[in-house]
């Protein structure tokens, strides 16, 4: 029901029910005319857009998103699945999306499969049910049969620093070297003066793991250093006691002291940050007992006691890459998967090592 404004009175109509018709009639034109107008379309005069644009400002119109996505088919949305919105390192992977597809006037959809294979499968074709026009996934676990199958979906699909063992030619993906940021947490400790130097890893991540093991491992070789297992620690993946990353570091760096390391290379920061509590709990000086390297340098490690010597991803990178590349899918323009280098931040839990005192570690 249309309601009529008093003689010399501007129309005052609800924000919801001002349609294209309204602001035909109020123009005193054709309603394609009003639709041409609002998509700016070059058919219709400069002086006419502009008079038909402010009429629609000032009535409050505003767009139907169903109708244009079904003219489009588009929907403006982008699905990210991450593993955990806890996980402050997907956080920062968000926000370097969100500063890309923003300026793009897309809208992002975050969902988190909790390192589920199948919770991921389920929420990925959920987002697709949901008509968005892209999705990026963050550590994937899917197996090669899954992977395969996203090939099918009619969407765009990037995945964000993979952890599947498997991989799939048709799927874009960016990632970060993990293999050089190993070696660059082990080549500072070598450097330092420690030779004795501990891995702890992470059973849920298997790609990541994997790829930094070896980074450890053949660093430590091309120093002439073969070290024993007794060195590598990695947390049970069915294990409910080491599901979480902090737990699994003060739980698993008690063998390696036992073992007699100066340092530890830590799969990521939570798991350095497990480590570090675990030295207090035992009465050990971080770095004069032992030193400690993470990985990530999420926010966190700056203002832990010490400070987190730490690889540094590119998150933010990370986050705008994959959108950047999402944008030249839907775009139709031709890419590449690409590969971020990390970097070493030195801060105050690595020192040279020295002699540690004998202590009672139970």
């Amino acid at each position: 029901m249309h309601t009529t404004a008093p003689p010399g009175a501007k129309a005052s109509v609800g924000r919801s029910s001002v349609s294209i018709s309204d602001i035909a009639r109020a123009a005193g034109v054709a309603s394609s005319t009003v639709s041409r107008a609002l998509r700016d379309s070059p058919l219709i005069s400069a002086d006419v857009r502009a008079h038909i644009q402010r009429l629609a400002r000032e009535m409050g119109y505003t767009p139907n998103g169903i109708a244009q996505s079904l003219q489009t088919r588009r929907t403006d949305t982008i699905g990210l699945v991450v593993t955990s919105i806890a996980d402050p390192f997907f956080a920062d992977v968000a926000n370097g999306v969100e500063e890309v597809a923003r300026p793009a006037d897309l809208s992002v959809f975050l969902s988190s499969s909790h390192n589920d294979p199948a919770q991921e499968e389920a929420v990925i074709d959920l987002l697709h049910r949901r008509r968005v026009d892209g999705i990026l996934v963050a550590s994937s676990r899917m197996g090669e049969q899954a992977l395969g199958q996203l090939t099918r979906l009619q969407v765009p699909i990037i995945l964000i620093n993979s952890n599947a063992e498997a991989h799939v030619d048709r799927l874009h993906s960016v990632a970060v070297d993990d293999v050089l940021g190993a070696r660059l947490a082990v080549d500072h400790l070598l450097q330092l003066g420690h030779r004795a130097i501990g891995y702890i890893g992470g059973a849920n991540r298997p790609r990541a793991h994997r790829r930094r093991l070896e980074g450890y491992r053949s660093t430590l070789a091309a120093a002439g250093y073969a070290p024993p297992e007794s060195w590598q620690m990695l947390a049970p993946g069915d294990d409910p006691a080491y599901t979480d990353d902090v737990a699994a570091g003060q739980a698993l760096v008690r063998p390696l002291l036992e073992a007699g390391v100066t340092a530890v290379f830590c799969f990521n920061d939570m798991v350095a940050t497990g480590v570090l509590l675990a030295c207090r709990e035992l009465g050990l000086a971080v770095p004069g007992d032992l030193s400690i390297v993470g990985y990530d340098d999420i926010a966190l490690t700056r203002y832990l006691t010490p400070p987190l010597t730490t690889v540094h991803q590119p998150k933010l990178e990370l986050g705008r890459a994959a959108m950047t590349m999402m944008l030249d899918l839907l775009g139709q323009r031709p890419v590449e998967d690409r590969v971020l280098q990390p970097t070493l931040l030195s801060r105050g839990s690595t020192a040279a090592p020295r002699a540690r005192s004998t202590k009672q570690l139970s």
